[in-house]
């Protein structure tokens, strides 16, 4: 048998920075370096001087070429432009200083102001936490929102999603909860804004400021006109910035990002760019890997925690989509917005039968809280269940005990819209922050009939149940 022979490739690759190649190609937002025989190894950080353009090594060519990805414009690039090694790869300044900042994905100012001051660089690339130093406690965060606190209670140190389509609320919930996060917890906050509008995040910034709450936040922005590579590392900058306060001031860290979905679709831009062969779904085929990577550096250790609040784009209003899936598996509440109830003004539109979270679990809740939420459910299952006999027959064919199913819904129902304090100059209505016992309060009080007698439009958008008490003996001494 003859001997077979192994084939062999030689990568010499340089450790110093200075090294200089030249492009050979240029299709954005991919451009191809030689390099001689020095060649950069994946991951390393290129320079383009003349178009202040970075570039990141993500695969080898043939002929000691580098196929790189730009991280930004690649106007007035052409054959023959002279690329430096950097000698390292992508690598951001970190620190305290960067609290109240507005940074880009190099954590370079967005807000006129000069460069905030580094304790440190760090790379924006890292491996997740060992499974030694990871701390899991599972202590419900408080939102003051009722809906999400009742149904989908938010552990300290873990992963929230709100999935929805287009227009059902996602930022604007987002937004709220670092109006009511930031305000009442001594922690720190972390904003990505991935892929989305300008607009929202100019309208994010100076609702902060006029919250007095900007001192506290770090807003990283790569917004939906930057390339997919600066849309992509963005995710990972936040990440770094977060690790870094989590590690160095002993305090909890939200992480906000707004949204994952793009995050995967810069993924996948890139992938296809890159002429790789997608899955029958159309996505990358290391779709999984991406969102793994991302989400699994979101974690508690003994320094302190990363507690994280994501908005979900789904497609097409599809949950079945791979992406949303791949996203489901990573995340210990799940709250998904609807359509429905965003047409019927109840605000914020979350379906409660959909919702769920680990905490809502005898092991972790009052027993109070546990049977409320169960109880809740079952009303709003009967009530699904009679909508066809309504619609068809009415409800005064209805038994008299589904007329008070149907009644109690209605009230639970409009009892978990709230006004928020960052919607307040659209809606002329006072936020309300909500303590979870009152909330726990007042859908007992619905459940046990005591305030059957009050019409269910007393509820809409209160916050405690007290309002609609108040409300009602209001209108009866009017009357």
């Amino acid at each position: 048998m003859k001997n077979e022979q192994k084939l062999t490739t030689k990568v010499e690759t340089n450790t110093e920075a200075g090294n200089k190649g030249k492009v050979v190609q240029a299709t954005d937002p991919i451009i191809d370096v030689y390099f001689g025989y020095l060649t950069p190894p994946i991951g390393r950080a290129l320079f383009i001087p003349e178009q202040n353009l970075t570039l990141e090594v993500i695969e080898y060519l043939r002929n000691n070429i580098v196929r790189c990805l730009a991280l930004g414009k690649t106007n007035g690039v052409k054959r023959g432009t002279m690329v430096i090694d950097t000698g390292e790869p992508i690598k951001i300044p970190v620190g305290a200083k960067a609290l109240g900042r507005v940074i880009n994905t190099f954590g370079q100012p967005l807000d006129d102001l000069p460069p905030f001051e580094a304790d440190t660089y760090s790379l924006i690339e890292k491996p997740a936490p060992d499974f030694e130093s990871i701390e899991n406690t599972m202590q419900i965060l408080e939102t003051g929102i009722k809906a999400i606190d009742f149904f989908s209670p938010f552990p300290r140190g873990g992963k929230i999603g709100f999935f929805g389509g287009a227009g059902v609320g996602k930022t604007v919930i987002i937004t709220e909860l670092i109006h009511n996060i930031v305000y009442s917890a001594k922690g720190y906050s972390v904003f990505l804004g991935i892929g989305e509008r300008i607009r929202e995040g100019f309208e994010l910034v100076e609702e902060l400021k006029s919250k007095k709450l900007l001192n506290n936040v770090v807003l990283i922005f790569g917004q939906m006109d930057e390339t997919p590579g600066i849309r992509y590392r963005t995710a990972h900058t936040g990440l770094a910035i977060a690790e870094h306060l989590r590690d160095t001031t002993n305090k909890d860290i939200l992480l906000f990002v707004d949204n994952i979905f793009r995050f995967v679709q810069a993924g996948s831009e890139i992938s296809t760019v890159l002429g790789r062969m997608p899955s029958d779904t159309g996505y990358q085929p290391t779709l999984g890997q991406e969102i793994g990577k991302f989400e699994e550096r979101i974690a508690s250790t003994k320094n302190g925690s990363i507690t994280s609040a994501q908005a979900v784009y789904v497609p097409a209003d599809d949950f079945s989509d791979p992406a949303i899936q791949a996203t489901l598996n990573h995340l210990d509440s799940i709250v998904v917005l609807s359509r429905e109830l965003s047409e019927k003004k109840i605000y914020p539109a979350i379906n409660h039968l959909k919702s769920s979270s680990v905490l809502v679990n005898p092991l972790y809740v009052k027993k109070e809280h546990y049977e409320s939420v169960e109880q809740t459910r079952n009303i709003f299952e009967r009530y699904d269940s009679l909508k066809n006999i309504i619609a068809i027959l009415g409800i005064e064919e209805l038994s008299p005990e589904d007329r008070i199913i149907v009644d109690r819904s209605n009230k639970l129902l409009k009892y978990f819209s709230q006004p928020f304090f960052s919607s307040e100059a659209y809606t002329g209505i006072k936020g309300e922050y909500v303590p979870l016992e009152k909330t726990i309060e007042g859908v007992q009080k619905i459940l046990s009939g005591e305030l059957d007698e009050i019409p269910e439009d007393n509820f809409y958008m209160i916050g405690t149940i007290d309002k609609a008490i108040e409300q009602w003996e209001k209108s009866k001494h009017s009357n």
